[in-house]
């Protein structure tokens, strides 16, 4: 059920323990809450995770120390003492993030409260693993100096998003095959390990996508939804009981192959029609730039023209998606995010919304379809919420599915 106050009672999704032994679930319990939540006091806190006072005050003591906690301004109420409530604190863990994408790679650094600290992009005709873990080792070294040695051990690791399978996009991203399958190969923890010891976690880059919206963005509103993000390939990921659901293989929420038919009855799958790269082909047949749709800030008014069409077929197609989606789980919501400029992505919610309207919707409950929240960068972002959230935040779907942030 979506939450009018914005706020999620942690207790509803899995309740604490008080018994000995189980403090790392507790402190997990503890952070979620408050990350999802904002600051609280503490008895409000013990109140959400079913936690005694005792327990709770102790728990906070250890994080505090730990430096994960800081406490906000006192507020006084009409009797006893000043409640102080507890946060998390900004500079108590870092993340390193890197996105893999067709034309550019980017990376951040993250602070606790999940702002970007730090950001560096490169650009390239397609990716090759020389250039892209080139780019990695530099920019980790460029952070390095930025940073004082005690905010470099706080990085807690770095999360890789990047498409499933990257060897087989090479028609899609332009590159020679032959050269491409170099990916097939690539182990990113031993690329990684050559100039970093950081901890690695790797996501399919739709599913860090949607990771960043549920941890940062519009996650804290629904308990169960479908997530699109329309990049230069569309992607999604689905989140069940407010985590990202992996499924039994960890590829759960593969939405960009859901079956689609084209215009002669053909089948095809949803990437081959909802994706940015056949705006790109719109524009390089009209003999314009299509590299116009990469430049930041994005600005796409000048080719608005063929922008539309593009807008009108995706629409058709997430909405026929939505529904497919729906029929197999009841979610309550789908929210759609992608690399184009707030204005696209507001139509193009409007857009899908009137053509569910249109579509037959039979044994359905119609879903409410949302714009996200995080934007363009919200891959490298959920990249960077990995080592985040795998080792200092909760996952109520533990033990039912395989890690979102698993190796291929």
């Amino acid at each position: 059920m979506g939450n009018d106050t914005g706020e999620t009672n942690i207790r509803a999704l899995s309740g604490g323990v008080n018994q000995s032994g189980v403090r790392d679930y507790n402190e997990r319990l503890l952070l979620s809450t408050l990350q999802r939540n904002g600051a609280m006091p503490g008895r409000d806190l013990a109140r959400r995770a079913g936690l005694s006072p005792q327990t709770v005050s102790v728990i906070l003591r250890k994080l505090e120390s730990d430096g994960l906690l800081e406490r906000g301004t006192p507020t006084r109420g009409r009797v006893g003492k000043p409640s102080v409530p507890m946060g998390l604190a900004a500079d108590g863990v870092f993340s390193v993030g890197l996105k893999i994408g067709r034309r550019s790679a980017d990376l951040l650094l993250v602070d606790f409260q999940g702002a970007i600290r730090t950001e560096y992009r490169t650009t390239y005709r397609y990716p090759m693993p020389d250039i892209v873990f080139g780019f990695l080792r530099d920019g980790l070294a460029r952070m390095s100096e930025s940073l004082t040695p005690t905010e470099a051990a706080r990085i807690c690791g770095l999360g890789i998003a990047a498409p499933f399978e990257l060897w087989n996009w090479a028609d899609l991203v332009g590159a020679p095959a032959a050269e491409f399958m170099a990916w097939k190969g690539i182990d990113f923890r031993t690329e990684v390990a050559r100039f970093s010891d950081l901890p690695v976690f790797i996501v399919n880059d739709a599913t860090a996508a949607c990771q960043a919206e549920l941890v940062y963005g519009r996650g804290k509103e629904f308990r169960d939804y479908a997530y699109f993000f329309v990049g230069a390939f569309v992607g999604g990921g689905i989140v069940l009981n407010h985590s990202v659901f992996g499924g039994h293989q960890g590829n759960a929420g593969a939405l960009g192959s859901l079956r689609s038919t084209g215009p002669a009855g053909e089948s095809r799958q949803l990437i081959d029609a909802a994706s940015l790269y056949l705006l790109e082909a719109r524009l390089s047949g009209a003999g314009l730039d299509p590299a116009q749709l990469w430049t930041q800030p994005q600005n796409w008014a000048s080719f608005a023209d063929h922008v539309d069409p593009w807008i009108a077929q995706t629409a058709d197609e997430l909405a026929r998606a939505s529904l497919t989606a729906c029929s197999v789980i009841d979610f309550e919501a789908i929210l759609i995010e992608g690399s184009f400029p707030a204005r696209v992505k507001t139509t193009l919610v409007g857009r899908i919304r009137d053509a569910i309207g249109q579509q037959d919707t039979r044994g359905l409950i119609v879903p409410r379809i949302e714009e996200g929240r995080i934007g363009g960068n919200a891959r490298a972002i959920g990249a960077a919420c990995g080592p985040v959230f795998s080792q200092f935040l909760l996952d109520t779907n533990a033990g039912l599915s395989a890690s979102a942030f698993d190796p291929f």
